[in-house]
């Protein structure tokens, strides 16, 4: 009997989608008809959560399987670990006899054009050195774009202020990607070897930037309110407030009409996703490689849209660290169901190795396979995130009815009963010291950041490291950062 050929894999991808942003799950005002067809056909993750709520480390973390404290990446200012050190499962992938392919944003640290175990890439980065090393940015060239600065929007300044894209809709960085992951799945229709395929969408990444007339589908006046709760201040942490700064959104107040109309357009930019979805989708079905491919969607991290307050990512609040997460069998495994055991982006590189039915030794990943985690093959009880280290390091251990948190930055710990305060608006660790979730849960997290290495950052007995706190700068321009593409020369043009 002739063995059967391997699955392919299709693993598609956002840049801080939210996990309450997908229709099927409970979102009565966002249109996502195709991600709802993923979670109707698939099993959808309800509970998955970033190892690190920034896109390098959590990007690290997914491709080799293990969390920051073993990968040595902990910010967009660290380098992700070489093959040679911790093999990406693309390389385990490749080794195996897939076409490995990459199409779209990899934000690989400390070369944004590198092949991590990628056969061949199509590259569209976000603030490539010189548009002609990005294949995105060169065909706009070639289309005649050479006056346009920001094709995903106009940071600095204008991070956060809601704008249409100046790109009509077929240009868009958002159809490229549907465009070109389509096409690979033509191309390959009648391949001898099996494939691996990632198309990666920098949106809803801000600025949002949804191309015309993407940008009406949403109305600010129908848009929820941010969630900013009575105890704020004593929810937050240091990297929030940082970051409101960062980000041009440390004003001493919140316009709301602006935080509605962000939120429309961040809609719109998914809803613009979705459709490149369906895209891709009809692209397997025309060529009959539906029923032999496993399908992952997924997100780096989340958002926090003016929740707390706060804007951008980098908190371990769920709107932050929390991703959407849809995995569909091609044999219908648990079609329409939901999980709400713990699940990680760390999951993802085994995940994808079982997929391809090769073999893993225990302890190989800190993640687990997402099936035998769905069936109850293996056990979780919760799963970890960690955001920078030493003096700026955030930790979070988090199961499914509790969360812990700790911020160095300001020698504090928050607990959240994620089952009586789903929208985390009492942090129980200020309200009651002794309560008996934070002793057990601080020492979970504690065992974890030992058992990954980073035995300083806890003494023996339990004893966080202390450092200074840290405080906000009274300057209210310090901090302000620009992000302007580093081939422009700061001239207009004659």
């Amino acid at each position: 009997m002739a063995q059967q050929r391997p699955l392919n894999i299709l693993h598609l991808f956002a840049d801080q989608q939210r996990f309450d942003t997908i229709g099927a799950l409970g979102n009565t005002l966002i249109r996502t008809p195709n991600l709802d067809r993923l979670a109707n056909e698939g099993l959808a993750f309800t509970r998955a959560y970033s190892p690190s709520p920034e896109c390098v480390p959590a990007r690290a973390s997914m491709i080799t399987g293990h969390y920051p404290g073993r990968t040595g990446c902990y910010g967009n200012r660290h380098t992700m670990p070489s093959n040679e050190e911790q093999p990406s499962f693309m390389e385990r992938l490749k080794q195996a006899g897939y076409h490995t392919h990459g199409v779209g944003k990899c934000h690989f640290n400390p070369d944004r054009f590198a092949l991590r175990g990628f056969c061949a890439r199509e590259t569209q980065e976000e603030i490539p050195q010189r548009r002609e090393d990005d294949d995105y940015a060169s065909g706009l060239l070639e289309h005649g774009y050479d006056w346009l600065l920001e094709p995903h929007g106009i940071r600095g300044e204008m991070y956060y202020i809601p704008q249409p894209s100046v790109l009509p809709p077929h240009e868009h960085p958002t159809h490229w990607i549907g465009d070109r992951t389509a096409a690979y799945i033509r191309d390959n229709a009648n391949s001898s070897e099996p494939w691996y395929l990632y198309g990666s969408f920098i949106h809803p990444h801000p600025p949002f930037a949804p191309p015309v007339p993407w940008h009406k589908l949403y109305r600010a006046p129908d848009m929820p309110l941010p969630m900013i709760p009575e105890d704020r201040d004593d929810l937050i942490v240091y990297i929030n407030r940082y970051q409101n700064r960062a980000k041009y959104r440390d004003n001493g107040g919140i316009d709301l009409n602006l935080v509605r109309c962000q939120r429309a357009y961040y809609y719109a930019c998914i809803s613009f996703i979705d459709m490149q979805v369906g895209r891709i989708l009809q692209a397997l079905e025309e060529t009959g490689q539906l029923a032999n491919t496993l399908i992952l969607y997924g997100a780096d991290h989340g958002e926090y849209l003016g929740d707390y307050g706060c804007f951008g990512k980098r908190g371990m609040h769920d709107v932050s660290a929390r991703v959407p997460l849809l995995v569909r069998w091609p044999d219908g495994y648990r079609a329409g169901e939901r999980c709400d055991t713990p699940a990680s982006l760390v999951d993802f590189a085994p995940t994808f190795v079982q997929a391809a039915g090769l073999d893993t030794s225990e302890g190989e990943y800190d993640g687990l396979p997402l099936r035998d985690l769905a069936s109850g093959k293996v056990h979780r009880e919760r799963v970890y995130s960690q955001l920078d280290c030493a003096d700026m390091g955030l930790y979070m251990a988090v199961e499914h009815d509790w969360k812990f948190v700790y911020s160095a930055p300001d020698q504090k710990e928050y607990l959240f009963d994620l089952k009586n305060d789903p929208r985390e608006t009492a942090n129980l660790a200020t309200r009651n010291p002794d309560h008996p979730q934070l002793q057990r849960l601080r020492g979970e997290c504690q065992a974890w950041i030992r058992g990954t290495g980073q035995t300083e950052e806890v003494s023996a007995d339990g004893q966080w490291k202390p450092y200074e706190p840290k405080r906000m700068p009274n300057d209210p321009d310090q901090g302000l950062i620009f992000q302007d593409p580093p081939w422009w020369d700061g001239k207009p043009p004659v």
